[in-house]
């Protein structure tokens, strides 16, 4: 495991690892980490751990979007928008380097919904939350408007209304690096293999790289699985009695999306609307690029094994080439991914129709046993409002009520006043903060610059170090990627193999030619992170057998 940054607290990771804890979460996606950092701040003794990387599943396959979720309003999820919408903001300035404001534009089609509907429900979008950030919705001339010249003829009007985008991976990233740094235990690559529970805890066996084994003690365990949520309470939780604790469905929803050169040249995205009435987004990705999503089918069988079919292919390239002058073709594709939303089933026969909103269930068994608490659902926008509730119920089960604090609070690296001084805004204040870069780094080219302070925000110095040059980064193991840089993501942010540096940490590999992505393999493989630590961190001997996923 890496060692909290000097100056930090890390007495609970200590008494965690000498086997005791107060609470264990299972899984380190966006609901589990952002639990683990609530907990956490608030003094609670945590351990989380997740089978694969962080961030390997659900909470790096999505839209990559900080939205109310424009279309729940049809299905008159009023409450859920709601909530959405009013976590925009908090989010957009808690990390203003991974997270930014991003216009929509929605061609209309008279084929499809009426303007005057679109109308109301932008209207409601704007006014169902306070907005301080983003700037309201309006109409649109695609005749004469910049947004309109890569569309057909027949789009003629439009509206323009505003969400947020971000860097879904690293959102789960900074929730791990800041519950790590304020004492919590983050294992990586370890399974929680059997949970046995009675009315003092959870005692829990957990497995790390290698087959290595670990027992710890428990006094509430937190089930935040995602997609394995149900099998997890089916097969690994029991209580004394033998009992089965799964007492809710999920419905397991694939969703995909392409990646092609890009679409278009300006800064705004995309939502079209369907014949079969669902939507898909077009959106300026990592800038050469247009990303183009997502799909809902039902799935079968185990979410690991989730990946995009060429009908979905098929299918985003039609969509896409309803709208754009220039079609969009299969063998556009550079690169895909398909995401596995676990959502509570709530019974609807449309898989779009189901809702994204969470449900947090307590274990409700006749007789008393340790504290239980199941995550069912939920959305990347709420999940910061998610952990405080849960973070809320956990203090409930256990006795104490801590007070919540993440609301205000910046996450790691979101913090940009050493570097700019008073925060005005989440975008402006990025740029100030990128020309402030330059002016104490000269000697970083421009992209460079841009690209450590999109991935690092203030945090950057611990990457940088005392260089003082390209060459006091070390090799250049790949285009713009420097042994500084690596080792640095080795020690703090739990990378040990290619696809958690390229896909997941950044996005690199879809930049990177083949030969480029081997080179950054080889060179992680050949330059193991020393740790004393086989549970998270494995030893030369034992990497070899930890897969990347």
């Amino acid at each position: 495991m890496a060692s909290p940054p000097s100056g930090t607290t890390s007495i609970n990771a200590r008494q965690a690892r000498d086997g005791d804890c107060d609470v264990l979460i299972v899984g380190g996606g966006i609901n589990g980490c952002g639990i683990a950092r609530d907990l956490a701040g608030r003094g609670w003794r945590v351990t989380l751990v997740e089978q694969d990387d962080l961030a390997s599943h659900t909470s790096s396959s999505s839209t990559k979007l900080i939205h109310g979720g424009l279309r729940y309003l049809e299905y008159y999820e009023f409450g859920l928008v709601r909530k959405a919408l009013q976590e925009r903001e908090v989010l957009l300035k808690s990390a203003p380097h991974i997270m930014w404001p991003l216009r929509f534009v929605m061609p209309h089609d008279p084929s499809m919904r009426p303007a005057w509907l679109i109308r109301l429900g932008i209207f409601l979008y704007d006014h169902l939350a306070r907005r301080e950030v983003l700037p309201g919705s309006r109409g649109v001339d695609l005749r004469s408007h910049p947004v309109g010249a890569p569309l057909q003829q027949r789009y003629t009007r439009g509206f323009i209304y505003s969400d947020g985008w971000v860097d879904d991976a690293r959102l789960v990233l900074l929730n791990a690096l800041d519950a790590r740094d304020r004492g919590a235990q983050v294992l990586t690559r370890t399974r929680c293999v059997a949970a046995q529970r009675d009315a003092q805890g959870w005692q829990v066996q957990l497995e790390g790289p290698g087959g290595a084994r670990r027992s710890l003690r428990a006094r509430a365990l937190v089930n935040a699985a995602g997609p394995w949520a149900e099998s997890f309470l089916r097969g690994v939780a029991r209580p004394a009695g033998g009992e089965v604790l799964a007492t809710r469905s999920l419905r397991l929803v694939k969703g995909s999306h392409i990646v092609v050169p890009r679409c278009f040249e300006h800064d705004h995205a995309y939502i079209f609307q369907n014949p079969d009435k669902r939507i898909i987004f077009a959106i300026p990705y990592e800038e050469d690029f247009t990303l183009m999503g997502t799909t809902d089918q039902e799935l079968q069988g185990d979410p690991r094994g989730a990946a995009i079919d060429a009908d979905e292919v098929a299918y985003l390239c039609e969509q896409a080439s309803r709208y754009f002058t220039r079609p969009v073709r299969p063998s556009d594709v550079v690169w895909s991914y398909a995401g596995v939303r676990p959502l509570l089933d709530d019974e609807s026969g449309d898989p779009s129709a189901v809702t994204r909103d969470y449900l947090l269930e307590t274990s409700t068994l006749a007789v008393a046993g340790a504290p239980l608490l199941s995550i069912w659902g939920g959305k990347i926008t709420t999940f910061r409002k998610l952990a405080e509730d849960a973070a809320d119920e956990v203090g409930r089960m256990l006795g104490e009520a801590r007070p919540a604090w993440t609301e205000p609070a910046p996450l790691p690296g979101g913090d940009l006043r050493g570097w700019i001084g008073t925060p005005r805004r989440p975008d402006t204040d990025f740029e100030r903060f990128v020309s402030m870069l330059r002016s104490r780094h000269g000697w970083l080219p421009l992209a460079l610059a841009r690209r450590l302070a999109r991935a690092y925000g203030a945090r950057i110095d611990r990457v940088l170090g005392r260089a003082e040059s390209l060459a006091d980064l070390g090799t250049e193991v790949a285009p713009g990627l420097h042994e500084a840089e690596i080792r640095y993501l080795q020690r703090e942010e739990w990378v040990t193999c290619a696809d958690d540096l390229l896909w997941r940490r950044s996005k690199l590999g879809l930049h990177y030619s083949a030969a480029e992505r081997q080179q950054v393999a080889d060179w992680l493989a050949a330059h193991p992170l020393p740790t004393d630590d086989d549970m998270n961190d494995p030893t030369p001997e034992t990497r070899s057998e930890t897969a990347c996923n």
